[in-house]
């Protein structure tokens, strides 16, 4: 079966044509694949910019176009093992394109594909961002392999030292603020509205939300006002399990599994709630964390990965141990009770939100393939 349909290789381009590599992609967003659109749909004025994913769902077209006017070109046979095959079918889909830049972002199978295209795609600059704490297979080879490297968290720029990388540049994730901010407009806060907003696998965490939650519908409350609801927006492996979870909880009734919704939707959660509460057990960032600030939620999260980076404990928001539900469950009932806590921390939240504007994130990596073309003269 051909990788594509289309030849675009021999299309002329005046820009330079930059191919991103991003195993998932919308409908399959979470914080690697905002990188990835966001970045392209912000420098695609100043280049051609392709994203190459992997189809995952026969249902999906193989080309479409994002916001901005952004390519992306699903490769594979419309199946869950599509993800398997990207790091093999990548390169040469990308050898079609003739990029002046190939850009994996997530050192997974984007980042196997990267090494792919040394050979494959030997005229383009090979380009990397680190986005994960959680993979392990084959890291040196696919840190050695790029001629740059950046990184969204200082977590991430130590494990690369591991691998003999000293030249990796930090560019963080970001947040679209125009966009978090027009859904504050139209939507008020709901008391008592606790969010989460992500993928439920187990790194997650979302089992210990529940088991928070359920500990703080017992805890007394000085509140008074709407009933405390939870709602939990994301799909993944481990989503009946964690309904069975609620349901064996006993607080089916105050939580609502609302599956995935998709960008900008999804903000009008994040505007109506009061407190975003994520309890990850391992997180290179997290840009939720920084779109709930955005959007003027308290922040309860864990202190793991690079969390802390743009979590600052007690004042941006508040940090527990993974695993903890008790003490979770404590600090839901703080933020839900003291109107003054949640003041000081969504104030300080917000103003900290507003240093990573996808615009200004966009810039950053503009300027990593500036340098990476002047380096093919």
């Amino acid at each position: 079966m051909p990788i594509l349909s289309f030849t675009e290789g021999s299309i002329a381009h005046s820009r330079p044509r930059i191919v991103i590599l991003s195993t998932f992609a919308t409908p399959f967003r979470s914080g690697a694949e905002a990188c990835s659109e966001e970045v392209a749909r912000e420098l695609q004025p100043r280049f051609d910019m392709i994203i190459l994913t992997a189809r995952l769902q026969r249902a999906l077209p193989k080309r479409d176009r994002l916001p901005g006017g952004v390519l992306l070109v699903r490769i594979g046979l419309g199946c869950r093992f599509d993800s398997l095959l990207f790091p093999l079918l990548a390169p040469f889909a990308a050898r079609r394109f003739r990029p002046r830049i190939v850009h994996a972002v997530l050192e997974s199978y984007a980042g196997l594909a990267l090494i792919l295209c040394r050979w494959i795609v030997p005229g383009a600059r090979r380009l990397l961002t680190l986005q994960s704490t959680n993979a392990r297979f084959l890291l040196s080879p696919i840190h050695r392999s790029p001629r740059a490297i950046t990184a969204i968290s200082e977590a991430l720029i130590r494990r690369a030292k591991q691998y003999g990388r000293n030249d990796v540049t930090l560019i963080p994730n970001g947040v679209s603020l125009a966009l978090i901010q027009e859904a504050c407009s139209r939507y008020p806060k709901r008391k008592g509205r606790i969010l989460y907003v992500g993928r439920l696998e187990p790194m997650k965490g979302v089992d210990t939300l529940l088991r928070a939650f359920a500990m703080l519908m017992r805890l007394p409350q000085s509140h008074s006002g709407e009933e405390t609801d939870l709602h939990i927006v994301g799909d993944g492996s481990q989503r009946c399990t964690l309904e069975f979870l609620a349901c064996e909880l006993g607080i089916l009734n105050r939580v609502r599994f609302l599956g995935y919704i998709a960008i900008p939707a999804v903000y009008a959660e994040f505007a109506q709630a009061e407190i975003f509460c994520g309890l990850s057990r391992s997180e290179a960032l997290g840009n939720v964390f920084l779109e709930a600030q955005a959007a003027g939620c308290a922040v309860l999260a864990t202190r793991v990965g690079g969390i802390p980076e743009i979590i600052h404990d007690n004042e941006t928001g508040i940090l527990v141990a993974p695993d903890d539900p008790p003490v979770a469950a404590a600090h839901l009932r703080a933020l839900l009770d003291d109107a003054s806590l949640r003041t000081r921390l969504t104030e300080a939240g917000r103003t900290n939100a507003q240093r990573y504007d996808w615009k200004e994130i966009a810039e950053r990596y503009g300027e990593v393939y500036e340098a990476l073309l002047v380096s093919l003269k």
